[in-house]
Order: C-alpha cells, then structure tokens, then sequence
C-alpha cells in the first residue's frame, strides 16, 4: 500500500505530470500516460504508431503533433482523412477561427460557415481546398497505390506549391513518418478525388495495400508501442495488424506498450471506449503489455503530455531496424 501524493502546483509540467500519476483517477492515468510514452521512446526496439481520429487540427493541436514527429516521440501515423485534410487547408493558408456552440446553425448555412462544435470554418475555401486536390491527382493520372505513397507524394507537392506552409504532413515528409488514411475515402480527400474521377483522372487509392504495408512494419519490428487519440478506424486499423500478422503465421504477441486518450466508455460497446485488457483477448495487446488509457478530452491531455515529454526531452535510442519496413 503506497500512500497517495498530495499533488503539488509546480512551474515544471514534467513535474507536475510526474507528481499527478502518483495521485488518483484520471489525473493519475494522464502521469502515468506520460512516462509509458517515455519508455516507449527509449525503448530502442519500438516502432511507435499514433491513431489520430477525432477534429484535432481544428482544434488546434497541430503544432503539438508536429513536435511529436519532429522528435521522432512517433514513427507512423494513421488518421482519419479529416484531420488530414484540415492540415493540408492549413499548409496552404486556410485558417480554422474561433466560432461557439450556441449559435443559429441555419444562419450560419446561409453564411457558407462550416461549424465543428465552436470552431468556424468557410465552406468556400474548403471547396477550393478539394479542387486543388482534384487537379494534382489529374496530374499524376493514372495512379494506383496505398494512401501512405499518396500522402507522401501529395505532401511534396504542397511544400513546392506553398514551400513557407506548416503542416503536420510536412513535418511527417520531412521526418520520414509514414502517414496511413485507411478511410480516405471518407474525408474531404475523398471526395476530392472523386471529383478527379468523374472528370477522368484514373485514381485508385488501394486501401488492402495499406493494411499490407503497415502490417509489415509491424511484422518487421521487434516490438511495437501504440498511441490512440480517441478510437475509431484509426485505433482498429493499427490494432488488426497484430491479428493480420498471425493468420500469416507471425504471431508476434501483441503490442508491447499501449495508451489511449478518449472520452468514451466501454459499456456502450463502439471501439472507441473499448478497454486494452478487452483487447489482450484478441491477441492485439501482449498479455504483458504496459497499457494505461487516459479518460480526458484529447485537446487538454495532448498539451500537457507532450509539454511533459518535451521538458523530460526523452532521448530516442538508435532505432534497431525501425525504418526498414520502408523499403516494403
């Protein structure tokens, strides 16, 4: 029985963080959260995959994302093609404003406002933003590949086009981070380039090569760590890949190390709220992984853990093999 800490007001959030998983409830789970991910980045056998879901870069928290993989506190990311898009909006100059939730929504429709609960957005520029889109996958037409090598090559179209844009792919093209949209097709993206293929572009995003490829990275990795923000496709997505990998006669025990940030629960049965000793019976968690999941709103959890880490400044081992699965 170890006595609980009272927590004390610090001007070090590392601190802070540290004196808090020695606390109770969430405010523990979130301490706690931030040294797994230090161990996971010290560990010098671990590839670290990011779920991204969730409206995070409106809500602002592109700049702690891109501080992630600019430390290379993350080696591959798989979000949902709406976080993406509004990355990209922002690359080339189109801004997510400060709205609020109690507002006419009709009026706002008349307006051209897109609203993500109090966050505003012109629905105009957006649409622009999906020409663009539309008129650089005519000019690779014909194309057919994962949506990792789409990403990539589109992100380097941006950074020519727009070469003073920050963005969260810009900081993955530039870190070699690889970037999974496993449901690109619902997005923005998505509808972008279905616009390129009613006009003629022959574009084929193949969705079963990118559960092939990262399914090879992790199967080419000695040990694996993951990070979900919220749940959803992405957290499937990377979790299936130990499944994958066994019916290909490579059991690889599940992942080693597991945090997840997320305001759902369990009992309603979605994914998102679903616990990781649920998923040790699938094979997806090592039975003897190092897991904690963080129940807190994403936009007050990622902040504060990544302002820990970059004041812990963790450093990352020489990676054993880690940027191999590249080459598959």
């Amino acid at each position: 029985m170890k006595p609980i800490t009272p927590v004390q007001p610090v001007r070090e959030i590392d601190r802070l963080l540290s004196n808090m998983g020695n606390s109770g409830f969430q405010g523990r789970k979130l301490g706690e959260s931030m040294h797994v991910w230090k161990n996971m980045i010290e560990d010098p056998d671990c590839t670290i995959f990011l779920g991204l879901s969730g409206a995070m870069i409106p809500a602002g928290m592109q700049a702690c994302l891109s501080e992630l993989v600019e430390r290379r506190y993350v080696d591959v990311i798989v979000s949902t093609g709406a976080n993406i898009f509004h990355d990209i909006c922002e690359h080339q100059g189109v801004h997510h404003y400060r709205g609020h939730h109690h507002v006419d929504d009709a009026e706002l429709f008349d307006k051209g406002i897109d609203r993500i609960y109090d966050v505003f957005a012109y629905e105009g520029e957006f649409r622009d933003v999906d020409r663009l889109i539309a008129e650089y996958a005519h000019s690779i037409s014909p194309y057919s590949g994962s949506s990792r090598d789409f990403i990539e090559k589109l992100t380097r179209h941006l950074q020519e086009k727009w070469s003073s844009g920050r963005s969260l792919v810009s900081a993955c093209a530039d870190a070699g981070v690889s970037v999974f949209i496993p449901a690109l097709s619902d997005s923005s993206i998505g509808i972008a380039l279905l616009m390129a293929r009613r006009n003629g572009a022959e574009i084929n995003i193949d969705q079963l090569g990118d559960a092939d490829e990262i399914t090879r990275m992790v199967e080419h990795s000695p040990k694996t760590g993951v990070i979900y923000v919220g749940g959803g496709v992405p957290k499937n997505f990377i979790q299936q890949t130990q499944v994958i990998a066994s019916i290909h006669d490579n059991d690889l025990g599940g992942h080693a190390y597991a945090i997840q940030y997320t305001t759902d629960a369990p009992h309603w049965g979605g994914l998102s709220g679903c616990t990781f000793e649920e998923a040790v019976s699938w094979g997806k968690e090592s039975v003897d992984s190092t897991h904690v999941q963080v129940f807190c709103d994403a936009t007050i959890a990622l902040p504060l853990v990544v302002s820990g880490l970059k004041a812990m400044n963790p450093e990352r081992m020489a990676p054993s093999g880690r940027n191999s699965y590249r080459n598959y």
